[in-house]
């Protein structure tokens, strides 16, 4: 397990649990894990998204705005 053993990883969790609380260890657990599952229903959403796109929204980007100005 590394150069730190269980004991090492023991004593810095109730250090961790002394300094916080279990209270707020526990609300920060559950934003963490909210955050995921946030991240993962986009990821998700992503990727059923249709792929295609209309005529007249495709191209519609910021770098072929840059390119057609500079072009002008």
């Amino acid at each position: 397990m590394g150069t730190f053993s269980i004991w090492h990883w023991l004593i810095v969790l109730a250090i961790v649990v002394l300094i916080f609380g279990t209270k707020k260890l526990r609300n920060i657990g559950g934003d963490v894990g909210g955050a995921v599952k946030e991240f993962k229903n986009a990821v998700n959403e992503g990727k059923s998204a249709p792929a295609s796109l209309d005529d007249d929204v495709k191209g519609n980007t910021v770098e072929n705005d840059v390119r057609q100005h500079e072009r002008h």
